[in-house]
């Protein structure tokens, strides 16, 4: 490491946004966010100051020692098309709430995860926000002071104390369950299973469950003005399991991790379960790459980062968005236990508890990784272009259930959560140097000879991805103008994917690289995304029963490789993990309204 610490500079382009008339003038959405030079740079640094948290929002020097991954743009999409009778999705009812399983097909987890009855399911109010005279401010849980941490132990400590009662629903066991019961097929809508993972419910649902947590936090201490920390992934000076965490026999403290997360191990935004044989420097840079990816590349528009349409009367789990599929799920997967070791109590692991949806809220540092997952959503609202809030109604419509910090049972929408602020809380903020993270390096000059390789016709369906394929592929347009690139994204689409949901799953996919490509270097312009998922319960346990869509915006990839002109080009998918349950239907490239 030492030897990589001389002086080093990532060139990281930037392309500048003029404002204009001409719509053919404009920008590409994933472009719109930039302003300044093109030709700005990340500068990383090998020097470690104790002042550095104070470090202004706008800089772009980062400790080269702390740079972190945060896995690259995708999304699946499916349920595309809208029912006639769509409608959306409805707080549960409570009286369907039914044993939550761990693991799709069971084990059945070993207790109840179903909240508290209130007295009338029909007369519960919707929720009304009250008075405030502060804003609550989320501070980074690498920069919080001892204080601070006396008093966030303190708060959980007198939470837990509440499960004394097991009716009450603020205990921490309780909150704990709303997880649960949400995410491991506890409740029944319209005759399927309700799941606020991989569709477009993700980020409002944790949004509204962090809200009530936190406001119960606070009552318990008597201070209205706490708020949670956000585990700052994005950032290198975040990369880290939060030190405050790992401080065993204290309240926030967890026994139910991966080993490998103490000592200030450097984390893998993109982890699928297995450790990766890379530098500290080499993760972080990965790192900054997938958030790059996953945040302006592959999200231009609404749909690929909320994730893909759910409504009443249709399948879970329909695709999910980009940073719900990496790095969300990824540090669920590196915190968690690993599965089929061996726990305290002697029975095998299924992750517990970050790295399973019915225990992940067991593990106080959830909350804290959720927090900066709802950042997120502040960020990509504020990089510009066509990053902005969906307006579908039977999303605004979609409803939740849960109880206050006063014990009151409420109903909430997605419509009255859009606005953080409004909701009574802030970031404190911290620089985000993956927005200048673009890469640069090229890992092959000129084209890949796609004559070489195996037309996709040929490829697939695929029965199983055990093993590196690449294929060549048709694009529907080549050589588009900007106005084309602005009305419409290019998208490498990858149909009927389906895999084992007891498994952890992760492949990437890279444009014109062949088989050889180094999978572990992330940093180069091939780098188009990766597909990740948890086990989770489906509707039909074993696979997903119709497959999803999984997709990736490539037309800044183009631009960047220089394949703009050309009519065929060359795709290579490296699996990671899952790969011998993992079948793909088919692959093609659309032109999709952004």
């Amino acid at each position: 490491m030492a030897s990589l610490c001389n002086s080093t500079t990532l060139n990281t382009p930037f392309t500048s946004s003029t404002k204009s008339s001409s719509l053919a003038s404009t920008p590409k959405p994933s472009q719109l966010f930039l302003h300044g030079k093109r030709n700005q740079t990340f500068r990383v640094s090998c020097k470690v100051s104790n002042n550095d948290q104070n470090q202004n929002v706008k800089t772009n020097s980062v400790d080269r020692r702390n740079v972190l991954l945060g896995l690259g743009g995708i999304y699946g999409v499916a349920n595309a098309v809208p029912l006639a009778t769509a409608a959306p999705v409805p707080a549960p009812d409570l009286t369907s709430c039914s044993r939550a399983e761990i693991n799709p097909g069971g084990p059945d987890v070993p207790y109840t995860c179903c909240p508290p009855r209130p007295d009338s399911l029909d007369k519960v109010p919707y929720y009304k926000f009250p008075s405030m005279t502060k804003l609550r401010v989320r501070p980074p849980a690498h920069a919080v002071d001892e204080e601070y941490i006396a008093k966030y132990n303190l708060a959980i400590s007198r939470m837990r104390e509440l499960d004394k009662d097991p009716k009450d629903p603020r205990g921490f066991k309780q909150q704990a369950n709303i997880h649960c019961a949400y995410c491991n097929g506890a409740y029944i809508i319209d005759g399927k299973k309700l799941q606020v993972h991989e569709s477009w419910l993700f980020f409002p649902f944790h949004r509204w469950y962090l809200y009530f947590y936190e406001r119960i936090l606070g009552s318990l201490i008597d201070d209205p003005t706490f708020a949670l920390p956000y585990w700052n992934w994005d950032h290198p000076k975040g990369m880290r399991l939060p030190p405050m965490f790992d401080v065993s026999g204290s309240s926030i403290y967890d026994a139910r991790r991966n080993p490998h997360v103490r000592n200030g191990t450097i984390i893998d935004l993109g982890s699928f379960g297995d450790e990766t044989n890379t530098t500290q420097l080499q993760t972080m840079t990965n790192n900054l790459t997938h958030m790059y990816r996953q945040m302006i590349t592959n999200s231009p528009c609404p749909l690929p980062f909320f994730g893909a349409r759910y409504v009443k009367g249709t399948d879970p789990n329909p695709g999910a968005g980009t940073i719900e599929n990496i790095p969300h799920t990824p540090v669920h997967i590196w915190t968690g236990t690993v599965r089929g070791s061996k726990l305290e109590n002697g029975d095998t692991s299924f992750g517990e508890n970050m790295g399973n949806f019915y225990s992940a809220g067991l593990d106080p540092v959830f909350y804290c990784h959720h927090g900066n997952v709802d950042r997120m959503w502040n960020e990509w609202k504020q990089i510009g272009g066509k990053r902005r809030d969906l307006t579908d109604k039977d999303w605004l419509n979609s409803e939740f259930f849960f109880y206050d910090e006063n014990r009151n049972p409420w109903r909430v929408r997605v419509r009255d959560c859009l606005d953080s602020k409004k909701m009574g809380y802030d970031y404190a903020p911290m620089p985000t140097p993956w927005r200048n993270f673009k890469p640069t390096r090229k890992t092959t000059t000129g084209k890949v000879n796609t004559g070489s390789l195996p037309p996709v016709s040929q490829v697939f369906p695929l029965a199983k991805l055990d093993k590196a394929i690449s294929f060549s592929i048709n694009r529907p347009a080549s050589s588009r103008t900007q106005e084309e690139k602005n009305e419409q994204e290019e998208m490498l689409t990858f149909n009927g994917v389906k895999y084992d949901d007891r498994e952890y799953i992760r492949f990437d996919v890279f444009l014109n690289a062949d088989k050889t490509v180094n999978a572990n270097e992330l940093d180069k312009v091939e780098f188009s995304g990766s597909y990740t998922s948890l086990p989770h319960v489906h509707a039909n346990h074993n696979s997903s029963p119709e497959g999803i869509s999984f997709q990736l915006a490539i037309t800044e990839l183009l631009e960047d490789i220089g394949l703009e002109d050309e009519d065929t080009i060359a795709v290579t998918v490296v699996p990671k993990a899952g790969g011998e349950t993992i079948s793909i239907e088919g692959a093609e490239i659309k032109l999709v309204a952004c």
